[in-house]
């Protein structure tokens, strides 16, 4: 029933609208696009209006859990999803009756053109909108350009790339009738113990904007095309930074941090045209998000001017009831929620009776459902959805996984592979014949990362695939762990040593599980929180003992968030950040140890010696660590800006073209930078600034700037900054925007370390009068 032919699609849709007739205003292309939608919404039923508030997941997924999930289970999954007493055909029928707006969880674009039709048969033929968690590539689907995931494109600080994965991911969605994606994540991520660390670009609010930025421009463009999809920013708000460390749990945040860290990065994309937004599932001091008027309608809307619409995250206005226990019943629930500004709901069949009983009693007015509902239709308009509901299956793979695509996950997998630790080990010299690879994350589709389906052993180079592609004729030696690294045997680690002993050298390949098919086995991701941040399982009693070898040790690590390495640290002689490199990332890897990649990726977050650190950020107040740690050191493993690169690269001759400025003048910073090796390379220039005395206490640094620079060797370069006010302005003593006289320290460099910036001194003059 699912494999309808195109053409039959497309005869459907024209029966359709001979049968509904041309002559309303909403059908014309040619007519503007308030009349459109005001005419299409002069004609829906109040429920038909309930319905477009409305998403649900798709069949093919309810019929993979129905019998392998009970109600019980619904209550805490997150992931998977069905309809108790509700059939695929009574589905089928309310979808025929225009009574849902969205699916997610679609899969294929048999499945999208199939639902499509069905909607086609309504009454007024408004087409559905499909959403899918797109968060590095449409990865979740088959057959999809799976690039690194966000934290790994942050550590290659290179916004243009996140320009062009977005909009090469837009066109693989199109290509496959999806028009929605869950992504950018713009929360400023805080606590590594947070299983979403890896989708978010992490911890500084100015790169998570940046990134943001482009990611969103990237998908949307002018969301007036067939080559564009709709972007959604999310969680909104403070979810990054949960008292416990896991998702969902309890935010208490004051209003001043709120402000100066986490809303940064949606005020940004705000403003950026995206037109989506998710609120958090977390509370926010004592009020779920989910009915937080101050959040979605005081500041998103009137002092943001958010023209888009919210929608709620997975089930998350039902737990105003059921965990929260803010809502006295589930109508009172989706009434909080409306009426605090919630446009659409994720997911589920008990809404439209509800809402709709809450209109025609006159609880909800329904000059208030007509403002979501004109936000919903506004986007289908735009899509073009109305004009053409399905996509071409005959032409889809002609665009999804194109050789230009694989060419950028290559890329971007070779810019997101951050060097943390070489001691003079890479790149690796050709005495190195004999390697045993070993570790669970060796030879493993793991390297895809969290929001990935399994894909075609064709479409994805390994880590251990790579070496043997990049280095033919070296002999490896693969002792596997297995993918788990919960179920691994002393028997192999064991084995895994003495190999190492007649070895020239030896790769281990740690980490995390992320792979969502395996949802209870994984160990980071989507509500995969940690109470520490260490290896799990016996990874560390493998690193020890392989590098008692006493042969040279790379370490790598393929996981979503920092992980605590200190105590293997010093047993090995190169460390190697890897994150979730994409469908390249073993390819990528290896090019960087033979030495036809130089390294250049930065860590966008700090990684911490220990969970007893968290939380461990760069841009702290000064006071945190007056008091250090009495025993444990109070500096972070690595730190935010850091990474390696086979190169040495000089900072000399910082310059201010004016050390004394107006409250609203620029002035501009330059620096020479000196690639002082033998290979070419990028190496990514930070920008700090410190405000060294203000009304209120500032952080010791903050990112204010960057910029990758490509030097051959011994070449020098000239760079540039210019310092605006906005980046010297602060929330003074009333969260109102100052930029205050005084002295700012300008600190440029290769990593927030003290050690390896360069600083002069701005100073701002009072005011005259």
């Amino acid at each position: 029933m699912y494999k309808r032919t195109k053409a039959l699609m497309i005869l459907t849709y024209l029966i359709s609208i001979i049968a509904i007739g041309q002559n309303h205003n909403y059908q014309n292309p040619k007519a503007l696009l308030k009349d459109r939608i005001n005419d299409l919404l002069s004609r829906m039923t109040i429920e038909e209006k309930v319905g477009q508030m409305n998403q649900f997941v798709g069949l093919e997924h309810i019929k993979r859990n129905m019998g392998n999930m009970t109600e019980e289970d619904l209550k805490t999954n997150t992931a998977n999803a069905f309809y108790p007493g509700i059939s695929i055909n009574d589905l089928e029928e309310i979808t025929k009756k225009g009574l849902v707006s969205s699916y997610l969880h679609v899969l294929t674009i048999e499945d999208a053109n199939y639902l499509q039709s069905l909607a086609m048969k309504s009454r007024l033929k408004i087409p559905l909108m499909f959403g899918i968690d797109a968060i590095h590539g449409n990865s979740n689907a088959l057959d999809n350009t799976v690039y690194p995931t966000n934290i790994g494109l942050a550590s290659s600080f290179d916004t243009k790339m996140a320009y062009t994965i977005a909009r090469q991911t837009a066109k693989e969605m199109r290509a496959m009738n999806m028009h929605w994606t869950f992504n950018p994540n713009v929360e400023v991520a805080r606590d590594a113990r947070w299983g979403r660390v890896g989708e978010t670009y992490g911890e500084d609010p100015y790169l998570v904007s940046l990134m943001g930025i482009e990611t969103v421009k990237g998908y949307q463009q002018n969301l007036d095309s067939d080559q564009d999809v709709l972007a959604c920013i999310k969680h909104f708000v403070g979810g990054s930074q949960p008292i416990n460390g896991t998702n969902g749990s309890p935010t208490d945040l004051s209003e001043r941090t709120i402000r100066e860290v986490f809303f940064p990065p949606f005020k940004a994309t705000v403003e950026a045209g995206a037109m989506s937004l998710m609120t958090a599932h977390n509370e926010l001091n004592g009020i779920p998000c989910h009915s937080n008027e101050w959040l979605m309608q005081d500041v998103l809307r009137d002092e943001w001017g958010f023209k888009g619409f919210v929608v709620s995250d997975w089930m998350d206005i039902e737990h105003l009831h059921d965990l929260h226990g803010t809502a006295t019943s589930l109508k009172d629930a989706y009434y909080q929620s409306i009426m605090a500004g919630m446009d659409l709901h994720m997911h589920g069949v008990e809404w439209n009776k509800l809402v709709t009983e809450l209109v025609k009693e006159g609880h909800i007015p329904e000059s208030r459902i007509d403002t979501s509902v004109y936000k919903i239709l506004e986007i289908k308009f735009r899509l073009g959805l109305f004009e053409a509901p399905y996509a071409d299956v005959d032409k889809t793979m002609k665009i999804r996984l194109n050789p230009e695509h694989r060419a950028t996950a290559l890329d971007a997998s070779r810019n997101s592979i951050i060097l943390l630790k070489n001691e003079d080990i890479l790149p690796l010299k050709k005495t190195y014949q004999k390697i045993m690879v070993t570790g669970i994350n060796a030879n493993d589709q793991n390297i895809l990362g969290d929001w990935s389906a399994i894909q075609k052993d064709e479409n994805v180079i390994t880590i251990l695939e790579g070496l043997k592609m990049v280095a033919p004729n070296v002999e490896y030696t693969f002792v596997d762990q297995g993918w788990n690294p919960q179920k691994m045997d002393a028997k192999k680690v064991a084995e895994a040593a003495e190999v190492a002993k007649s070895s020239d050298l030896n790769i281990v390949v740690a980490g995390e599980y992320m792979m969502r098919f395996r949802w209870d086995d994984k160990t980071s991701g989507e509500d995969k929180d940690r109470s520490d941040i260490n290896l799990v399982g016996l990874q560390n009693e493998l690193i020890k003992k392989v590098a008692a070898s006493g042969k040279p040790t790379i370490l790598i690590l393929i996981t979503g968030r920092p992980l605590s390495i200190e105590s293997v640290l010093d047993d090995v002689d190169v460390v190697i950040q890897a994150w979730e490199p994409g469908m390249y990332g073993g390819q990528a890897i290896a090019e960087i140890i033979y030495g036809k990649v130089n390294p250049s990726a930065k860590l966008p977050i700090s990684i911490p010696r220990s969970s007893g650190q968290i939380q461990m950020i760069y841009n702290h107040k000064p006071s945190q660590y007056f008091h250090p740690y009495a025993i444990n050191s109070s500096k972070p493993l690595f730190p935010f800006g850091f990474g390696l690169s086979y190169n040495n690269y000089a900072y000399s001759n910082l310059k201010l073209t004016k050390t004394e400025i107006n409250k609203n003048e620029n002035t501009t910073v330059s620096i020479d930078v000196t690639n002082n090796g033998n290979m070419e390379g990028i190496e990514i220039v930070q920008l700090y600034i410190r405000d060294k005395f203000s009304q209120v206490t500032r952080p010791v640094k903050e990112l204010k700037d960057f910029a990758r620079v490509s030097l051959k060797p011994k070449e020098t370069k000239r760079l540039q900054f210019t310092i605006t006010p906005d980046k010297l302005m602060f929330l003074d003593k009333k969260l109102k925007p100052i930029v205050e006289a005084g002295e700012f320290i300008v600190m440029v460099g290769s990593s927030s370390l003290d050690k390896d910036l360069l600083k002069k001194s701005i100073f701002v003059k009072k005011d005259n009068n």
